[in-house]
């Protein structure tokens, strides 16, 4: 796009009918606020200036902070009309300016760039689309001669015009001086007495400014956000354009209605998903890895050839190729495991270093530690990590073998070839190649009667 484009997001609403104290800019989309969508898209146009009109509440300006955006403040809202005036305040006074909403999040790079373009002309230019159920939608209105003529708000429509198909998104872009020479004169002679940025059209066809149209190669692309069935409207199609992305690129999904990705998620080749999995953050699964059924990864790293068994909570952690993960297996953040790792059903691994071959198949938390290669770690073991106020470290060097239900009291580290009987408590380093074991006595009494529960008479 020309370096004299501009963009004003309009994003002051406080959403009344999504029954939220939370903005409505700031719902979550894919993981993602409303805004942080339309945010990366403007971006992409790669303008000269960003500016975001918020309301009074100051929490959508803390959650967006950034060097390329300048805000403009809309308290109370009064309209859209009201709105773009405000943001012209922190806008250059040439250019062009393309008006976006932040609670509409679908809209392609592409789209927005014709609308633009169009407007580089000296024109008016909108974004429009005709819609089965218009219901709520502005109309707009066209003349004889087939050209745009105004367009009128749903509850200021006669029975005639609400029966138009073709409706307004609110998309619009024009020169940046039409619209300072337009907007003093809207006023709020409505039925919502409100100043509505659509009346600039009517102003335009009075000054011979010609208007046109774009639409989009979709409807979804003008859908937005006014409740949370809308929102929960929006996140299935943004899951099911997801899950289309993730089968173009040879994915196979067991089925497509049945995953979210919160984030992003690139794949390798012949990567297998199971139903009802979660992917948060950003996250990057090698060739060949399979993940089960309901599982959930956040900024995870999973190397090729890893299966993950379903039930799997897999966070901030970097993951080696062919390991097996799961099922019920939890691994948290600061977590690196080598390849050929085995962390088996209801383990969890937190902040911990495994390396080549090691495993921990059953029931057992390491959490702190350094493990090394050829490790086997019991059923029931534990790292004991925590003092009750500070965290300390476990190392566990490599070829140990450590019995089920034993206790390992950290800062403590085991020697290299060392074995740790079942059931023993290691509270000192233990040296390379010994056995260790806590002295145990074992009694046997002759003659024992096992208690009975007494028959009620």
């Amino acid at each position: 796009m020309p370096s004299s484009l501009q963009i004003a997001i309009l994003a002051a609403g406080r959403g009344k009918r999504m029954r939220c104290a939370l903005p409505k800019v700031l719902q979550s989309l894919g993981g993602r606020p409303l805004l942080a969508h339309v945010l990366s898209t403007a971006r992409k146009l790669e303008p000269r200036a960003i500016c975001i009109v918020d309301g009074g509440g100051g929490e959508v300006r803390e959650r967006f902070a950034a060097a390329d955006l300048t805000w403009a403040r809309q308290d109370p809202p009064r309209g859209t009309g009201d709105a773009l005036r405000c943001a012209l305040t922190g806008l250059g006074a040439d250019g062009v300016t393309l008006v976006l909403f932040g609670a509409d999040p679908l809209a392609r790079v592409e789209t927005l760039r014709q609308v633009a373009e169009r407007a580089q002309e000296g024109i008016l230019s909108l974004l429009t689309v005709e819609l089965d159920d218009p219901t709520g939608y502005g109309r707009i209105v066209r003349g004889a001669d087939g050209k745009v003529a105004a367009i009128i708000e749903h509850k200021d429509a006669t029975p005639k015009q609400r029966a138009i198909r073709e409706i307004n998104t609110g998309i619009m872009a024009a020169p940046t001086a039409a619209f300072a020479r337009w907007l003093p004169r809207i006023d709020d002679r409505n039925v919502g007495g409100e100043y509505y940025l659509t009346d600039v059209i009517a102003m335009a066809v009075a000054d011979g400014v010609p208007v046109e149209t774009t639409h989009p190669a979709s409807a979804d692309e003008t859908l937005g956000i006014n409740s949370k069935r809308d929102l929960a409207h929006l996140e299935r199609i943004y899951q099911r354009a997801q899950a289309d992305a993730l089968l173009d690129a040879g994915v196979t999904l067991a089925d497509p209605a049945r995953i979210d990705v919160r984030g992003t998620l690139a794949c390798g080749s012949d990567v297998t998903i199971d139903v009802g999995c979660i992917f948060e953050g950003d996250v990057v699964l090698g060739d060949a890895v399979s993940v089960g059924a309901h599982s959930i990864l956040r900024d995870a790293r999973v190397g090729a050839g890893t299966a993950i068994a379903p039930y799997s909570h897999i966070d901030g952690a970097a993951i080696g190729a062919r390991c097996c993960i799961g099922p019920y297996a939890r691994i948290r953040p600061g977590t690196s495991l080598a390849d050929e790792v085995h962390i088996g059903n209801f383990v969890e691994v937190k902040a911990s270093d495994l390396g080549e071959r090691s495993k921990a198949n059953h029931l057992a938390y390491v959490g702190d530690s350094t493990v090394g290669r050829d490790v086997n770690i019991g059923a029931g073991t534990i790292t004991c990590n925590y003092d009750g106020a500070n965290k300390h470290r476990t190392v566990i060097e490599d070829d140990v073998h450590i019995g089920s239900d034993t206790q390992l009291v950290a800062p403590v580290t085991i020697g290299r070839g060392a074995t740790i009987g079942a059931g023993t408590t290691v509270w000192r380093d233990v040296e390379p190649g010994v056995l260790v074991f806590n002295q145990k006595t074992q009694a046997s009494k002759a003659d024992y009667q096992r208690p009975r529960k007494k028959i009620k008479e």
